[in-house]
């Protein structure tokens, strides 16, 4: 009796761990999309907003670290228990990495606010959502233990990357016919990079679900 009642307080103890993931993951999925739409808008309260809210995921990452320890301490769990608790230590660094991108996204955005657009954004935006919906995605996989949502993101970055390419290539023309562009394309192109990062992160999160729900390790596996 005393065995169950110990091992439901732990399954309590995980899904409040696996929800202050989805808190943390959701701010990260709003840095994206603010950080983004500053740049769209021209807002550049928005952008300094974003920044600020940098501070908030590197304080969930430290709270969450702290948690995971303590019920490693404290269960002492073993098999999937095990897994999970260590890759919820893992995925929580994505996550804050994926913020501090998201913050370095707004700082170009408050920059290239003062600046004449350089062109139309649509590129930016589209990549921005898709790099968000892979982070929603990873997430999902995660709390639901889903390895074929996971697998979906993994080959969902290489979309992302295509139209990072596409950008990179579209800057670099602007860049050689027009000197006097090279300081805002080299912003852009930053921010182009940075979301390219995040949805890196993304597939992170994925592989470690994988590895989670199956046990195997499909890292540099996935084409």
């Amino acid at each position: 009796m005393e065995h169950e009642h110990i091992s439901t307080v732990f399954d309590i103890e995980l899904n409040e761990l696996k929800q202050s993931i989805l808190v943390m993951g959701g701010k990260v999925e709003l840095m994206i999309a603010n950080s983004v739409k500053s740049l769209v808008d021209r807002d550049t309260p928005l952008a300094e907003r974003t920044i600020t809210l940098d501070h908030e995921i590197n304080a969930a990452e430290l709270a969450i670290d702290e948690r995971c320890l303590e019920l490693l301490a404290l269960r002492q769990p073993a098999a999937r228990d095990l897994r999970f608790i260590t890759i919820t230590l893992k995925i929580v660094t994505d996550l804050e990495r994926m913020g501090d991108q998201c913050a370095n996204i707004a700082k170009r955005a408050r920059e290239l606010n003062e600046e004449p657009p350089l062109k139309p954004y649509i590129d930016i935006p589209r990549m921005a959502h898709w790099a968000e919906v892979m982070v929603k995605e990873a997430l999902d996989a995660f709390v639901h233990g889903d390895s074929d949502l996971a697998v979906k993101v993994c080959k969902d970055d290489s979309f992302v990357d295509d139209i990072n390419i596409q950008i990179q290539r579209e800057l670099l023309t602007f860049m050689i016919e027009d000197p006097t562009t090279i300081s805002r394309a080299m912003k852009l192109n930053y921010i182009s990079k940075s979301l390219e990062r995040i949805s890196d992160h993304a597939t992170n999160i994925a592989e470690m679900v994988i590895f989670m729900v199956k046990g195997k390790d499909i890292r540099h596996t996935i084409a």
